[in-house]
């Protein structure tokens, strides 16, 4: 049977691809220089049909333009060539009368799909500073714009993971292709992921909709949905041309793409905006609704870019309009960051500048915060309505953070001002919480929810980490009706000048409440840190409760850096808070410091800053002492859900008592439409990791931690040596303690701050002992398994000074191969003793060396391959012991050695083996005078004769050497067996000699 291989996924995909009207080529058959990656015929003839009145030398120019790119860097060329192929290049020639002509043209016909070529080639071969061939490319017009790599889905120690490894090697070896590369695919089938060829693999995601509103898709399904979500011809031409920017950062070059969420909702958005803008609709756009920490202005990027390139727009305005200053600069800076999709970016920092330039006629991208379309105090007196700036209809409107609070319409609101302002604007807004159901004046200004991205999708997807919530109370000394009038307190209502929020503040910012806050805080986050490293947020309810929180803490022992991020007054702030007031460059130097993960300034104090708008990834637990509602809690809450390196959750520890509004923050979210919750229970955590616990102890027998650390180091090594040997009895066996351990360690690493884990941190170091030895045994080690051991062991001290013997070491297994199936080898193995432990390593040398040696002897080491399985097969059935079962293991060990001997005896080569078990099989049919070894070195020379490139794909080649080979036989195989014969060992040729010239 042929094997099935990473070639069945390739071709699943191609037969897809050719479903959707793809040109599909054998990478042999197209015409190419081998180290060029263009078909720059196809690219030439794309453009001389597209423009038919531009002469030859013009032509030349565009194709020189558009293969030949500018910086000294693949990151920077690839930009260069981004930007050329979505924006085109401008050619200028001279016609016959010596007068200037000029034309843009593009590599693209984005308008119409059909009039570009789409080929995908497989195995195309491309020479670097190494040969390289890959599984396969996308051509568009000769462009080759996108990879393909594939891996065998059948194939348990394989993925995807080791795709994308090869995609890093690809960069290395043949970097000319990435200077083209638009979308990077890697796939094992099973899992399906796209992203940029220069990411890590974190940021490689599913594409989970063919359609748009159709999420739920089966594992099973992820290649197909990509192919046809991603790839219909008009689909893929619009994501290349307005879903891919590259982001410059000092210099260093980061290339992005939307994820489907993006893609779907920013489409959805451009239709709306099509059909409702004024004057032929009403203005209102809708609302997006994407969950924090999923890429909500990496949209409202893409969103502004498209519009403004749309004709029908008429060169709009775009007003990108926030609630908060510090909101606002974030924004404002991800939009510079973006200036290739969005252009040139104005910041209105005055409501005079605002008036300015919404005043003018051009269009372009405005920031401003919402406040700056207040009314005047002017000479005579304040405005008593604003003023009209623009009537224009292609003026947009873009909110961030879409709420009822910011957009009241009584007299000299802000919703008010913005309608008499820009009274033919169009409205869109976008939000990381959900709209009430009964916020109408949300409803008035934007219109209806148009596209959802909820925290179950976001979480399920890898977008966002989930956050799990930890109550850890300090009572507040606080009369009973204060709690009262809190609750009726609205979300935004003027805290500064509360009567109930000066209360709070007080009781909050008690010293001795401050002080034994502080102190679990600091004992809390050291807890934390031991499993996962990471940083922490702490949210305090006023400037002056920040600074004692920094007082407390810093005067703990071992407390590491800590910042508190603050505005100031210089008028009316205490000298003593002078240190924590930063200017502008100082705030922005240390909010860099913060989001490095290894910065030593581990730990920040806020009130307000930093709360919406601020991404540190590596950020991982907000400690909560203030009090907040509804989407300003969701909002803060939100900036430790962000994805970062092996952080399995963010973690909410509340101090001050926010649970009852966090539950009303939930039953807002889910009457919003939203699924999954904000927050998850970490005390549910805690009881599910302890049940996790039992679960593992059965699997491996019941123990307990002080006993085996009582036991002399013989007798613990030999009782750990009997458990890993009866977690090795069957696969189905040591598969479900690997999964079951594997859950534990996530949930001791959400869970590791809570003292009844500490209580059990002695058995847990036990059971990753096991483990750890059970993967060293079943697994070789490598980067897979580094991802797989990205959670941080729990080993207490105690179990470092006595570690358990690895026995995998023993064996030198990280370097074993068939050469050590020796005499001593074979002695240890014989020995009584771990049986289960000793079949699982011959299984995994077997299995190693047979598919090491399968492709040059196809016939044996299918026999062989069968006679492991059979083996294997009987014994996990126990119709085999375990003694029985390791001699017929080393029996086929033995037989690789017999095959070096008797290579030797023979006088053949490796290669020529498998031709002489092949004709002597048939030694019957054989009319040979002299030894069959002549025969052999005869065949096997004429098949070396006639091999060339890719010969397996070019039937006029295979016949060559068909023919060849039959010559040699005829005469000595009878007529009417020659074909089976000559079959037999043209498959042989392939198996060994399919990737020639690699081999020679």
């Amino acid at each position: 049977m042929t094997q099935m291989i990473e070639i069945t996924v390739q071709k699943a995909a191609i037969e897809c691809l050719k479903e959707l009207g793809y040109t599909y080529k054998e990478g042999n058959s197209l015409q190419r220089d081998l180290k060029k990656v263009v078909l720059e015929e196809d690219l030439r003839k794309f453009l001389v049909s597209s423009y038919p009145g531009v002469p030859a030398t013009a032509i030349n120019e565009a194709l020189s333009a558009f293969t030949q790119h500018q910086g000294m860097d693949l990151d920077h060329r690839n930009r260069d060539f981004h930007l050329k192929m979505t924006q085109g290049v401008s050619i200028t020639w001279k016609d016959a009368s010596g007068k200037e002509q000029a034309r843009h043209l593009y590599p693209i016909n984005y308008k119409e799909p059909e009039k570009n070529t789409f080929v995908c080639a497989d195995e195309v071969k491309i020479i670097g500073k190494n040969s390289r061939r890959t599984d396969l490319l996308v051509f568009i017009n000769g462009l080759p714009l996108i990879v393909f790599e594939f891996k065998n889905m059948f194939d348990p120690e394989v993925g995807v993971e080791n795709a994308h490894r090869q995609i890093g090697h690809y960069f290395q070896d043949i970097p000319q292709l990435f200077d083209y590369n638009a979308i990077t695919v890697v796939s094992d089938g099973l899992e399906t992921l796209h992203g940029m060829y220069n990411s890590s693999l974190k940021w490689f995601a599913p594409w989970k909709s063919r359609h748009g509103d159709d999420l739920q898709q089966k594992q099973e399904l992820q290649l197909e949905t990509l192919l046809k979500g991603l790839f219909p011809k008009k689909t893929l031409l619009y994501y290349l041309q307005n879903f891919i920017f590259h982001e410059d950062h000092n210099g260093k070059i980061i290339k992005k793409g939307a994820k489907y969420h993006q893609y779907w909702g920013i489409k959805k958005a451009v239709d709306s905006a099509v059909e409702n803008i004024k004057p032929t609709g009403d203005g209102r756009l809708g609302v997006i609704w994407h969950t924090q920490g999923s890429g909500k202005s990496i949209s409202m990027a893409i969103l502004t870019g498209i519009l403004r390139q749309m004709p029908e727009m008429k060169n709009p305005t775009i007003l990108i309009q926030v609630d908060r200053n510090d909101l606002d600069q974030q924004l404002y800076e991800n939009f510079v960051l973006c200036k290739d999709l969005v252009g040139h970016v104005q910041h209105a920092d005055t409501t005079d500048e605002l008036r300015a330039l919404l005043s003018t006629d051009g269009g372009g991208v405005i920031f401003t915060t919402i406040e700056k379309f207040r009314l005047k105090e002017l000479a005579s007196g304040k405005e008593l309505s604003h003023p009209v700036l623009s009537e224009r209809t292609n003026l947009i409107v873009m909110a961030d953070e879409a709420h009822r609070t910011q957009y009241g319409f009584h007299s000299g609101g802000f919703a008010q001002n913005i309608r008499r302002a820009l009274p033919n604007a169009s409205f869109i807004g976008f939000t990381g919480t959900p709209v009430d159901g009964k916020d109408a004046d949300t409803q008035q200004v934007f219109g209806p929810t148009i596209h959802t991205y909820d925290i179950k999708q976001a979480v399920e997807d890898g977008a966002t980490v989930p956050i799990y919530y930890e109550p850890k109370m300090v009572p507040l000394n606080i009369k009973a009706k204060y709690d009262k009038e809190l609750d009726e307190m609205e979300e935004d209502e003027d805290e500064e000048n509360n009567a109930v929020w000066a209360a709070i503040e007080d009781a909050a910012g008690a010293n001795d409440r401050v002080e034994r806050v502080a102190k679990d805080i600091l004992t809390h986050f050291r807890a934390r840190t031991e499993s996962l490293e990471g940083k922490a947020m702490i949210v305090c309810m006023s400037r002056k409760n920040c600074v004692k929180m920094y007082n407390a803490l810093t005067a703990l022992e071992g407390c590491p850096e800590i910042a508190v991020i603050m505005t100031g007054n210089i008028s009316k702030d205490p000298t003593e808070w002078n240190p924590h007031i930063r200017t502008k460059e100082a705030m922005e130097a240390i909010k860099k410091r913060f989001r490095t993960p290894e910065d030593p300034l581990q730990i920040v104090i806020v009130r307000d800053m930093w709360l919406t708008g601020f991404d540190a990834p590596c950020a991982h637990t907000m400690y909560v002492d203030k009090i907040m509602k509804g989407h300003n809690l969701m909002q803060a809450i939100a900036r430790v859900n962000r994805v970062f390196q092996d952080k399995p959750n963010g973690l909410v520890v509340d101090f001050i008592g926010i649970s009852g509004f966090l539950a009303e923050a939930t039953k807002k979210y889910t009457a919003g439409g939203g699924e999954g919750k904000p927050t998850l229970d970490l005390e549910a955590a805690v009881e599910i990791c302890l049940e996790q616990l039992e679960k593992v102890k059965d699997l491996i027998g019941e123990f307990s931690a002080e006993t085996v650390n009582s036991m002399p180091e013989m007798d613990r090594l030999k009782w750990c040596n009997s458990k890993v040997n009866s977690l090795l009895k069957s696969d189905a066996v040591t598969d479900a303690f690997l999964l079951e351990e594997r859950k534990l360690a996530e949930l001791v690493a959400m869970t590791s701050s809570d003292p009844r884990i500490w209580e059990i941190q002695e058995e847990l170091a036990i059971i990753q002992k096991i483990r750890q030895l059970i993967r060293k045994i079943k697994f070789p080690p490598g980067p897979r398994r580094e991802k797989n051991e990205k959670i941080k062991d729990l080993i207490s001290k105690s179990l470092e000074s006595q570690e358990i013997v690895d026995l995998a070491k023993m064996y030198n297994l990280d370097k074993i191969d068939i050469s050590i199936v020796d005499d001593r080898f074979q002695a240890i193995v014989k020995e009584k003793g771990d049986e289960n432990i000793k079949v699982e390593l011959l299984r995994r040398i077997i299995n190693d060396e047979i598919r090491v040696r399968m492709p040059k002897n196809i016939r044996r080491m299918r026999k062989l391959k069968d006679e492991l399985e059979k083996v294997l097969s009987n014994y996990h059935r126990n119709s085999l012991d375990s003694i029985a079962a390791i001699k017929h293991l080393l029996d086929i060990a033995n037989e690789f050695q017999q095959d070096d001997i008797r290579t030797r005896q023979l006088g053949l080569t490796e290669d020529e083996l498998a031709f002489y078990d092949l004709l002597s099989a048939n030694e019957k049919l054989l009319n040979q005078s002299g030894p069959i070894q002549d025969l052999v070195h005869t065949v096997v020379a004429s098949v070396k004769k006639n091999l060339q490139l890719d010969w397996t794909k070019k039937e006029d080649a295979r016949a060559a050497i068909r023919l060849a080979v039959k010559k040699e036989l005829r005469g000595k195989v009878p007529f009417s067996e020659l074909d089976n014969l000559l079959k037999e060992v043209i498959e042989q040729a392939e198996g060994q000699y399919r990737d020639w010239p690699l081999e020679a």
